[in-house]
């Protein structure tokens, strides 16, 4: 084999490289923006409406809004909490939702992406109401 085929080959995956990585860093910007538009637009306004509900029906809930997230925790236990967040490692940026809570003496969590498939700047009020209800449901039952 050839020094200057092994370069040439080389120089390729380099190139190859360097504009993937330009590529996903404009796709991380556009998520960014986007996820800013629904946290500040959708997430955070519905998750204040469900821990007024919460409340209301005597499930003392509180909306935390660290910086770039959203978290709905229970007033009674910090081990019961949902939270939504950008995850940015994937192929393609997805808002994140992260759950977790009480069974007993046992705290179970899981993660899983908000509304699969759409892009970040589709997720309306609705089709998140949706996606939570059912993961809220672990905090209320008994």
């Amino acid at each position: 084999m050839e020094v200057s085929d092994v370069r040439r080959r080389l120089q390729e995956v380099i190139e190859q490289s360097k504009r993937a990585a330009a590529e996903r860093r404009v796709r991380v910007q556009e998520a960014e923006e986007a996820y800013g538009t629904f946290l500040n637009g959708v997430a955070i306004p519905v998750l204040r409406q469900l821990a007024n509900v919460l409340k209301v029906e005597g499930y003392p809930f509180t909306v935390a809004t660290p910086a770039g997230s959203v978290r709905l925790s229970s007033d009674r236990t910090a081990q019961n909490f949902l939270e939504l967040t950008l995850d940015t490692e994937g192929q393609t940026p997805v808002v994140q939702c992260h759950v977790s809570y009480e069974r007993g003496r046992r705290v179970q969590s899981h993660e899983r992406p908000v509304c699969e498939g759409t892009p970040i700047a589709e997720i309306g009020d609705e089709a998140l109401l949706e996606f939570l209800l059912p993961e809220i449901a672990r905090f209320v039952a008994r």
